[in-house]
This record gives C-alpha cells, structure tokens and sequence, in this order.
C-alpha cells in the first residue's frame, strides 16, 4: 500500500477553486465586484507565473470569511460546490483516484486552497484525508488570518512531513500527481511524480526528467 498524492487545482478540477471562489463572492454581490474582480486576477497571474507573494494572496482571499456569518458561509459554500465545482469535476478524475483506492492504496489531497473551500471538495472524492492552508477560526468565526504553514511550494513539503510523522507513513511508492510547477518541491519528494495538464514549465520538466504526463480531458 503506498501514498497517492492530489493536487486539486487544474489538476482533479478543470479549474481553480480558489479563483472560482472569488468568482462565486462577485457573482452573489458579496464583494465588490471591479477591485475583487482585478485583485483575484492578479493574485491567479502570479501564481501561474510562480510569483505569487502567498501571505499577501491570503489576506485577500480570506478576508471575506470573516465578514460573513458562518451560517450563511456555509450556506453560500453549499451553493458554489453544486453550480462552480461540480462542473468541473472529469470522470477521468474520479477514475483516477478510484485507481489508487482500489489498490489500497492511501489518498491524500493537498492544496494551496483554503480548508473552508477544499474539505468538501475532497468529500466529493472520497478523500479522507486532506493538507489545505488552515484558515483561523476563533469562536466559530472565520477571522481572516492563516493559521500555521500555508501549503504551497515548499511548504507542501512541509505540512507532508508533519503529516507523515502524526501517521506514521513514509513515502515508499509514493505518487504525486499535478499540474503546476509550484509543486516542483513536492514532485521531487516523491517516487512517482506525474505531471497531470502540466503547465509549460513544468512539462518542459516532466520531458526532461522522464516523468509520466498525463492529460484529464474537460468534463464530460
């Protein structure tokens, strides 16, 4: 039984959950719509390009959740997974991680993406187990503010790490499968990297270093 890794973003989903959750804010009038709209599109450029300053985008994409009610929080979160998620989920995705489960393998999905917007993502899954930047929350009340290492670049190497240990796994046999050349640091840690719709960088790599490519088609 090894570890097979996720990654969510353009790599499960046809999309970006994050991104689409700024998306969601506008289109339910939540925040206002032209700087949300123009901030959400900056934050998603740098990450694309690797330049992305992660506490900055955080403090953006969190504030939101501490203004907002967590009854209707949950309400909004509800909506935006059955119209902006569900979508964008491929059957070829799904097989995919029933592949590992089948084999008994352990699944894991790791992201840069909140907690608030990614456990029931991977609920849609059927993924127990999950490594999500942890937003704060303090009597029942999203505060804005990130709690511990976000997971992003190396500090999805982290949060692994730590996670290993609590469970006492290791990384014999491990996959990792995604689509962003941010998560160069975690491909490297792993066995069985796979660059899955890998963006040009990291497809530049995955030739290079003879890593698997594999291409999830849109959603059927």
């Amino acid at each position: 039984m090894a570890l097979a890794i996720f990654d969510l973003d353009n790599t499960l989903l046809r999309g970006d959950s994050d991104y689409l959750w700024g998306m969601y804010l506008i289109d339910k009038g939540a925040v206002e719509r032209e700087s949300h709209q123009r901030e959400n599109d900056r934050f998603y450029q740098e990450y694309l390009s690797g330049q992305m300053d992660i506490m900055a985008f955080l403090r953006f994409q969190l504030a939101p959740l501490a203004r907002i009610p967590m009854p209707e929080l949950l309400q909004m979160r509800e909506d935006y997974i059955e119209h902006y998620i569900k979508p964008i989920i491929t059957t070829q995705a799904l097989k995919l991680v029933d592949k590992h489960r089948q084999r008994g393998d352990t699944l894991l999905l790791i992201t840069a993406t909140n907690d608030f917007v990614t456990r029931p993502i991977a609920d849609l899954f059927g993924i127990d187990e999950l490594i999500a930047t942890t937003a704060e929350i303090i009597e029942n009340q999203y505060t804005g503010a990130v709690s511990g290492v976000p997971s992003y670049k190396e500090g999805k190497v982290i949060r692994l790490h730590k996670w290993l240990n609590e469970k006492n796994y290791n990384m014999q046999g491990s996959w990792f499968y995604s689509d962003s050349h941010n998560d160069l640091p975690l491909l490297l840690e792993v066995d069985n990297p796979v660059a899955v719709n890998p963006d040009p960088e990291l497809a530049r790599h995955a030739r290079q270093a003879g890593w698997q490519v594999l291409t999830l088609a849109d959603p059927e």
